[in-house]
């Protein structure tokens, strides 16, 4: 049970290449009129990495997955997974690319008729591996995700997270190079969900294999994944490492996914309400990754002889480094605030000021 991986040391090599990729349903959209689901893609999924994809409901996520494993082609550009163009094949030779794609989805997706062994055999015996064979690996992947004393239950038996798991397995029992998580975790409990993720970070340290993970989950994305890619509305409008992203987004749509995720922004309704206590200019400072930077950032506002109080914000890990945003009131003249902000950004700080007339949110506190 393994894969093939590159060789210590060399350059990554692409595993799946977006170049300029569109796709549009005639007729999907309001009053029938075409709808775009995905417009302009172009992005790199390394071999052997775990890559997230993350976007609201309606962003093009799912559409993305789809073009991943061939069951839908794009109206424009072209799709390469290694070293296959999807867009130039036939649906028989695409079909023969799917077999070394694994799948995991939200709903477990299991046979309810079949047995937990059965389940994960089910495409070995598709794919014509003989029965000595079939069982041998069956064995195998069950006890690699914990279930061999699970075999010859059903799946109403199991629960959630047993059931996710069987799905990792089944996903894995053609040794596929590509593992495609849609929305793997949405339907469990946060334990669960970990225990899955874990799961997930084993098969591709141990095995070598691809996972691209669809969520709008955040958190999944932060335990778990080396890059991510920020789709709003078909765009691609951000792709870089979870830190970059999470730590200095550089768009209004990711600066809106990370806020979902460290909770470190004041929402409007609360910056209202920091108004009405506090006097000062309201300014948000997002952490750098540096040491003392705390310290310079204080001796920034002393120097100027500005006052600042922290009134919002939070500072958590995101793989060993810190991550987050602070909210101060800044307090003095107004000559003396706007040197504080100019020098934060001279070197380097990301500096927000909060705007000043919000409207507040109508559901915060209902």
């Amino acid at each position: 049970m393994s894969v093939g991986t590159q060789a210590a040391g060399a350059p990554p090599q692409v595993h799946v290449r977006f170049e300029h990729v569109g796709k549009t349903f005639p007729g999907k959209g309001r009053r029938g009129a075409p709808l775009v689901a995905l417009e302009d893609i172009s992005l790199e999924i390394s071999r052997g990495e775990v890559f997230g994809i993350i976007g609201y409901s309606g962003a093009g996520k799912s559409t993305l997955v789809r073009l991943i494993n061939g069951l839908e082609t794009p109206t424009s550009g072209r799709v390469h997974v290694g070293p296959h163009d999807l867009t130039a094949l036939s649906e028989r030779d695409r079909r023969e690319v799917r077999r070394d794609i694994g799948m995991i989805f939200q709903q477990f997706n299991l046979f309810r008729s079949r047995t937990v062994a059965g389940n994960v055999a089910y495409p070995l015996k598709v794919a014509g591996v003989r029965r000595p064979e079939r069982d041998r690996r069956v064995a195998r992947l069950l006890d690699f995700v914990g279930l061999l004393d699970r075999a010859h239950d059903h799946p109403e038996r199991l629960s959630g997270g047993q059931k996710q798991r069987v799905g990792i397995a089944r996903a894995l029992a053609t040794e596929p190079s590509l593992l495609l998580a849609d929305e793997a975790t949405s339907a469990l409990d946060p334990e669960t969900t970990g225990e899955v993720l874990a799961l997930l970070r084993r098969v591709n340290r141990d095995l070598g294999v691809t996972i691209v993970i669809i969520t709008h989950e955040l958190d999944v994305i932060r335990s778990t994944a080396d890059r991510v890619a920020v789709l709003d509305a078909g765009r691609l409008v951000e792709t870089g490492s979870v830190y970059d992203v999470f730590a200095r987004p550089r768009t209004e749509a990711a600066g809106r996914f990370v806020g979902t995720a460290l909770r470190d922004r004041p929402s409007p309704a609360t910056l209202a309400r920091l108004r009405r206590t506090h006097s000062g200019r309201l300014v948000t400072v997002r952490v750098r990754d540096q040491q003392g930077f705390q310290t310079r950032l204080a001796r920034t506002f002393l120097d100027h002889q500005v006052a600042a109080e922290i009134v919002f914000g939070g500072i958590s890990e995101l793989q060993e480094r810190p991550v987050g945003s602070l909210t101060f009131d800044l307090t003095g003249p107004g000559a003396a605030v706007d040197a504080v902000l100019a020098a934060l950004r001279s070197d380097g700080v990301d500096v927000i000021e909060e705007n000043p007339d919000p409207e507040p949110d109508p559901q915060e506190g209902a």
